[in-house]
């Protein structure tokens, strides 16, 4: 700059910045609209095994288990439900269950989990 004039910084970081809130809203509204792509918590049914099983909602299991309305029956190997388990549960691993279904009130409600 020879006639010791400089360069007008401020304009242009102004447009700038403006540009960049600009592109960040656009980007905002972009990404709200798009569609929920998340698996669900509970499937259609189409790969569930036992399909003919009845699904509860945490919500039910959560009011079942504190009002003692339901059997707790962790399915998973015993050396898993021995690191943790829902207080109370009942270990019967899967592969046990049909052999071991007597231990069970058939009349009872019974909420088979595995996580």
């Amino acid at each position: 700059m020879k006639d010791g004039k400089r360069f007008p910084i401020f304009p242009i970081l102004l447009i700038t910045g403006g540009v960049l809130i600009l592109i960040g809203v656009a980007v905002s509204i972009i990404i709200l609209r798009l569609p929920d792509n998340r698996a669900p918590l509970v499937d259609s049914g189409a790969d569930i095994p036992n399909p003919e099983m009845t699904r509860v909602s945490l919500m039910e299991a959560k009011d079942a288990y504190e009002t003692g309305a339901a059997v707790f029956v962790d399915v998973r190997e015993k050396s898993i439900y021995d690191r943790g388990h829902i207080p109370g549960a009942k270990s019967i691993p899967l592969g046990e269950i049909e052999q071991r279904k007597g231990e069970l009130d058939p009349n009872g409600w019974i909420l088979l989990y595995c996580t």
